[in-house]
Formats: structure tokens, C-alpha cells, sequence
């Protein structure tokens, strides 16, 4: 076969079990592209060649067997947020540099029990904390279709892995839009499920409330496979649903004629680049072509999202980092006294922007202060829930942008957190509401960067999502291999 990097997941598990190929091969030709590549994109944090390659050969002997699931011997990278038995997992923070945990996350169960290859832990912003993967403790990632520019984040290295062929899917985590932002940014497909689809035991906590596993992968199906294997009910997480998991690669194919996709008038604003304006629209117009029902509908406490995001998310951030002390978690520092060894190890492990949230997080909920800001933010978020639930008597999807603007300069946002936040505009409303939400390519700006299309679902209605992106990008090019990143060695295209 020419290219095995270019296959979709659905192609070489079929070229598996016609035995054109085997895992083991497989994993070379994605090992070798990330020699090749990595130097340059730096998707990963820790590369795990040696232990994929024994996965590969394990997942060989069990398709030899027969009956092995889709992703057997398929490999993939998970984000560095999400625990792994004795593999190093750091959030992309110093305070936690060489932790190894002693189990696997939930989510890696599934795919271990699937017969997965795992490629390596992939980069992002520390402890999530971020739109650009740039605030890892450890390297920025740059984005594989422009390598002077950010990838988005804070999932970037995973989305990273995906586009530049290092890895046929990944796992990231969504808080505020940490999978469909870098998703639109990188030209793949991610899937941010309904909260509670997927369980969070084994990911170290951002927002409790708010974080939520998913894929990225190159295509609708592919991703929709990689989101049924980690989707269920989890007795350690009292969040997770115990509602059965639909055939999401069966909705796929499904006729979208009549369904209504409603079109906020909110998510078109100023500011947006005008190139992801257009994209969108076109895309819009391309799913009525296939038979859809565009509809305006309103968001009216859109505009609130961002300032009451960034009261609740902050205030779960100072409660949850509270546990790395260097005592139970992280590399201690000695003081003088315990609050000067705290205060050390916190000071050497955590970077700016982890330092700022937990800061502002600390305000927000201290004496006199957390009526006035964390709880008047819940009153917001149930309005914004509200919003949703009222434009979902109308329609069946919501469809818009799902970030303003395409990949920008490294650096260019770094020391103007406001700038920053403001990629996660279009995101943060869906987040806030626990709403499934789908980012896939639509088109290109003048400068060849991806553009992405987020479609928001009602809760647990992930299916429609994927009959509508499916038919989306079966009628237009976006997803083929040709409009893929083709990076190669000294950063050329």
C-alpha cells in the first residue's frame, strides 16, 4: 500500500483483517512519520515508540485470532491530561514532571480493551489552561499547516497528531472548546460528547463541572468509532450516564432531509475574519442544499458567556489544583515552614496562566465575594442553558462558527489573556450548557489555514450531529487526504 499514514481508520482496519497489512506495520509507517514531522510540530510530550510497537504486535496475534473490535491495532495518542499505568502523565505542568500513574483512566481502558496502539501522550496547555498550546511547561505546538502559527488548544497536540499523520485519531478533553477549537484550527474532525457521555475518572481535573473527554480523527465515521469505545457508564464517576450508547457510526448516512438547523444570530459577529464568515455561511448553505432547513434563532445571553465561564471554570481550578502540594502530588520544594513548602512547589511547578486562574478562582469564591460572582455566574449559566433548550423547541441542530478567527502567529496572543479567551467564544455557550458539539473542516482562508464548522446538539443527541456532519462532508472536499497537512521535514508544505 502507498501511503499507510493516509488511510482513515475504516481503511486499515479493513486492510488489517484482509491482511494487506499488519499493526505492526502499521505503527512503523506512523512512527516514522512522526521522526519525520515531530521536529518541527512537536505534537507530543512524551513519544511512546517502544511500547507501541509491542501494542501493535499484541493487537497482530488478536486480529490473527479474529473477531477483534474496529480499533484493534490502531494507533492513537492520547492528550498528557489523561492517566496512563506507568506512563509518564503531566498535564503539561513541571509540578508534575515524572508522575507515572498506577492506573489507567477510564477512557484508556476502553480503547486498551479495544486493542488500541498507543502512539505517545500528546502536548497541551498546561492543566488545559489555554486556546494556543503555548503555556505547556515543556514546548508550544505548532500547527502543522502553518508551522509559524498556533494549533489551538488547549488540545492542540492532539489535534496536531491527527493532521500532520502522526496518529489515525486522538483523545483530547473540552472544557470551553479545547477539542473544537483546535479541531477548526488544524482541519480534523472533533467531538466534544454531552457531559456525562464520557466518564472523567483518570483525568486530572481542570472544571469538574465542565471537562469532557473526546476524539479527534481524521473523518465523521472515524471519529464517531473512536466516541462509541469510550462512551458509558462508569460506576466511579457518578456523572456518567447510564443511557445505552447508540450505533453512532450507523447514524452516519442517515437522510438529513427536514431536519432544522438553526443559525444564531449571535455567533456572527464583529470581529470575526471575514473568510471565516463566508466558510460558514457556504457550509450553512451546503447542508440546506442537502436538505436541511436553515433557521435564525436566538441566543440573547450569548454575549454573557465569557465572563461567566470565566468565573465558574476559575473557581473549580482553585478548588481542584488545591490537592498539588508537593505532599501527595508534584515535586516538592522545602521550606522553612509548610506553608513555605507550599508556597515554593507551587511557585516552581505552576506556570503564569495556571497561577492567574487559580488566583482569580480564589477571589471569586473567598469571604463577601463568591455570592457576587460565583453565584450570580450559575444564575447566568442556567439563563444560557435556557437559551439552548428554548431554540431546540425549533430546531434540531444549532450550526455556526467555532472560532472566530484561523490559526494565528505564535506568541500573538500570549501577554493579552482577553485576546486569548476570546478564541473560545463560540464555545464556551454549548460548554456551559453540557451540550454535545461537532467541529468539522469547511473550507480555507487566503492563506491555506483550515476553517471549521461547529454543529450544537441537544443533550445526548450526538447522532444527529453525526448525520448532519457526515452528509456535510461527504458532498465537499475538506476531509479528503489532499486538503490534509503534508508537512515534511524543516517545515515545509
Amino acid at each position: 500500500m502507498s501511503d499507510l499514514t493516509h488511510l482513515t481508520i475504516e481503511q486499515a482496519a479493513a486492510a488489517l483483517r484482509a491482511g494487506e497489512t499488519s499493526s505492526v506495520e502499521l505503527t512503523q509507517a506512523v512512527l516514522a512519520r512522526s521522526e519525520q514531522v515531530e521536529p518541527t510540530i512537536a505534537s507530543y510530550i512524551l513519544p511512546t515508540p517502544e511500547q507501541a510497537l509491542a501494542m501493535a504486535a499484541a493487537a497482530d496475534q488478536r486480529l490473527q485470532a479474529g473477531d477483534a473490535p474496529l480499533l484493534c491495532g490502531i494507533p492513537g495518542a492520547i492528550k498528557d491530561l489523561i492517566c496512563t499505568e506507568g506512563v509518564q502523565t503531566t498535564a503539561g505542568s513541571r509540578i508534575l514532571e515524572g508522575y507515572r500513574p498506577i492506573y489507567d483512566a477510564f477512557v484508556v481502558k476502553q480503547l486498551r480493551a479495544a486493542g488500541y496502539v498507543m502512539t505517545g501522550k500528546a502536548n497541551l496547555d498546561e492543566f488545559a489552561m489555554g486556546s494556543s498550546c503555548e503555556t505547556s511547561a515543556y514546548h508550544p505546538t505548532r500547527n502543522p499547516f502553518c508551522p509559524d502559527c498556533v494549533p489551538g488548544g488547549s488540545s492542540g497536540g492532539s489535534a496536531t497528531a491527527v493532521a500532520a499523520d502522526q496518529a489515525f485519531f486522538s483523545l483530547g478533553t473540552d472544557t470551553g472548546g479545547s477539542i473544537r477549537q483546535p479541531a477548526s484550527l488544524c482541519g480534523v474532525v472533533g467531538l466534544k460528547p454531552t457531559y456525562g457521555r464520557v466518564s472523567r475518572w483518570g483525568v486530572i481535573a481542570m472544571a469538574s463541572s465542565l471537562d469532557q473527554v473526546g476524539p479527534f480523527a481524521r473523518t465523521v465515521r472515524d471519529c464517531a468509532a473512536v466516541a462509541e469505545c469510550i462512551s458509558g457508564r462508569d460506576e466511579l464517576d457518578s456523572t456518567s450516564s447510564a443511557r445505552l450508547v447508540p450505533d453512532y457510526r450507523a447514524a452516519c448516512g442517515r437522510d438529513i432531509k427536514g431536519l432544522r438547523i438553526g443559525v444564531p444570530r449571535e455567533y456572527f459577529i464583529d470581529g470575526m475574519e471575514p473568510a471565516v464568515s463566508a466558510s460558514v455561511r457556504a457550509a450553512i448553505e451546503q447542508l440546506v442544499s442537502l436538505g436541511a432547513e436553515a433557521v435564525e434563532v436566538s441566543l440573547p445571553h450569548t454575549e454573557y458567556g465569557l465572563s461567566t465561564y470565566y468565573v465558574i471554570m476559575p473557581c473549580e481550578v482553585s478548588a481542584n489544583l488545591a490537592r498539588f502540594d508537593g505532599i501527595r502530588y508534584g515535586v516538592p520544594k522545602p521550606g522553612e515552614t509548610m506553608w513555605d513548602a507550599y508556597s515554593n512547589t507551587r511557585g516552581a511547578g505552576f506556570g503564569a496562566e495556571v497561577k492567574r486562574r487559580i488566583m482569580l478562582g480564589t477571589y471569586a469564591l473567598s469571604a463577601g465575594y463568591a455570592e457576587a460572582y460565583y453565584v450570580q455566574a450559575q444564575k447566568v449559566r442556567t439563563l444560557i442553558r435556557d437559551d439552548f433548550a428554548k431554540a431546540f423547541e425549533q430546531v434540531d441542530a444549532i450550526v455556526g462558527p467555532a472560532s472566530p478567527t484561523t490559526a494565528f502567529p505564535l506568541g500573538a496572543k500570549l501577554d493579552d489573556p482577553v485576546q486569548m479567551y476570546l478564541s473560545d467564544v463560540f464555545t464556551l455557550p454549548a460548554s456551559l450548557a453540557g451540550l454535545p458539539g461537532i467541529c468539522i473542516p469547511c473550507g480555507f482562508d487566503e492563506q491555506s489555514k483550515p476553517i471549521g464548522l461547529q454543529l450544537i446538539g441537544r443533550h445526548w443527541e450526538e447522532e444527529t450531529l453525526f448525520s448532519l456532519s457526515y452528509a456535510f462532508e461527504q458532498s465537499t472536499p475538506w476531509s479528503l487526504p489532499s486538503n490534509r497537512a503534508r508537512i515534511t521535514v524543516g517545515g515545509g508544505l
